[in-house]
C-alpha cells in the first residue's frame, strides 16, 4: 500500500492475494469470490489513506465482534456441533422405537400410529440440518488447526449412517400405521416385533454413546451383530408362523425385519450403500454452488467474446 499507494495497482494486488489466501486456506468457491469482493469494498481505488484506514479498522473491529458473538452462540466447534445433533436425532429417534414398541406390546390404535408416523416425518426433516452440519465440520478441518480432519471424515460418515438410519424409522412407522388397521393380526408375533424394536432403540442408544466416546468405536460391530441377531430371531418366528398369519401381514413384517437390518449395518457403518454411494450434497460430488463463480464467469467471457466474432463478420 506504501509502495503503490492506494491505487488501481494497490487495491488490485490486495483483491488478488485476498484471493489467493482464501484459496490457500480451502474455504471453498464462495469464499474465493466474497473475500476479494469485500477487500475490493472495503479498499476501493481512489480512496484517501486516511479513509482506507478508517475503513479497514472498522471492518476489522466488526469481524473481531461476530467472531465474539459467534464463539458464544456456538461455543463449540463445527465437529462439536455435528456430534450433538447426532446425539439429539439418534435419541429421538431411539425414544420413538420405544414408544412403537410399548404400543406394539399392548394395543394400539390408528391414531396413536399417526402420532408416531408424524414423529418420524418430522424426523426425516431434521436430516438436511444435519447434513449441512457435517459438511461445515469437514469444511472447517480442511484448513483449520484446531481440527482433525480424520475426525470430521469420521463424523461425515456417522451423520449419513444417521440419516439412513432415520429413514427406516419412518419406514417402520409407516408400517405400524398400516398394521393399526388390521384387525387379524397375531398376538405372538405383534410381541416378536415389540421385543425387536425395543432392541433396534437400544442399540441406537447404545451407538450415539459411541460416537460421543470415539476411543471406545470398536464396540459398534458388536452393536450391529446382536441387532442384527434380533432381525434373524424375528425372520426365523415370522416363517415358522407364516400359516398363521396373512399374505399382507407377512410382507408387512418382513418390511420391518429388512428396516431393522438395514439399522443394524448403518450401525456399524459396513453398508457399502455408506461408504460407494456419494451423497448429493457432498462437496466432492457436487459443489454447494450449481457452478462455480469462476467457472460461471469464464463461460460468461467466452459468450460474449463469441458474440463480438459475430457481429464482426457480419
Amino acid at each position: 500500500m506504501h509502495l503503490f499507494s492506494f491505487g488501481f495497482i494497490a487495491v488490485g494486488t490486495t483483491v488478488l492475494l485476498c484471493s489467493v489466501v482464501a484459496r490457500a486456506l480451502r474455504l471453498g468457491e464462495v469464499a474465493s469470490v466474497n473475500v476479494p469482493v469485500t477487500a475490493l469494498i472495503v479498499l476501493g481505488p481512489g480512496l484517501s489513506e486516511s479513509t482506507a484506514v478508517h475503513r479497514l479498522s472498522s471492518t476489522l473491529i466488526g469481524a473481531i465482534i461476530a467472531i465474539a458473538f459467534s464463539y458464544f452462540s456456538h461455543a463449540k466447534t463445527p465437529a462439536g456441533r455435528t456430534i450433538d445433533q447426532i446425539a439429539r436425532i439418534g435419541k429421538k429417534s431411539a425414544d420413538l422405537l420405544i414408544e412403537m414398541s410399548e404400543g406394539y406390546a399392548s394395543s394400539f390404535n390408528q391414531k396413536q400410529a399417526g402420532i408416531w408416523l408424524v414423529k418420524a416425518r418430522l424426523l426425516v426433516e431434521e436430516i438436511p440440518d444435519l447434513r449441512s452440519q457435517a459438511i461445515e465440520a469437514r469444511e472447517y478441518a480442511k484448513w483449520s488447526p484446531l481440527s482433525e480432519e480424520e475426525e470430521a471424515d469420521s463424523l461425515y460418515i456417522n451423520g449419513v449412517a444417521v440419516e439412513h438410519m432415520v429413514v427406516q424409522v419412518r419406514t417402520i412407522a409407516r408400517r405400524i400405521f398400516d398394521a393399526s388397521q388390521d384387525k387379524q393380526r397375531v398376538t405372538t408375533v405383534d410381541r416378536a416385533i415389540a421385543h425387536a424394536l425395543s432392541a433396534t432403540s437400544v442399540a441406537i442408544s447404545e451407538k450415539i454413546e459411541l460416537i460421543k466416546r470415539p476411543e471406545d468405536d470398536h464396540e459398534a460391530g458388536a452393536i450391529a451383530k446382536e441387532l442384527q441377531a434380533v432381525a434373524d430371531n424375528l425372520t426365523e418366528e415370522l416363517i415358522l408362523r407364516n400359516q398363521q398369519i396373512p399374505r399382507d401381514q407377512f410382507v408387512r413384517c418382513m418390511s420391518l425385519v429388512s428396516a431393522i437390518t438395514i439399522i443394524a449395518a448403518s450401525l456399524d457403518e459396513s453398508s457399502p450403500a455408506l461408504l460407494n454411494v456419494k451423497t448429493p450434497e457432498d462437496p466432492s460430488s457436487r459443489p454447494i454452488m450449481g457452478y462455480a463463480p469462476i467457472t460461471k464467469t469464464t463461460k460468461l467471457s467466452r459468450r460474449v467474446w463469441i458474440s463480438v466474432r459475430k457481429f464482426l463478420r457480419r
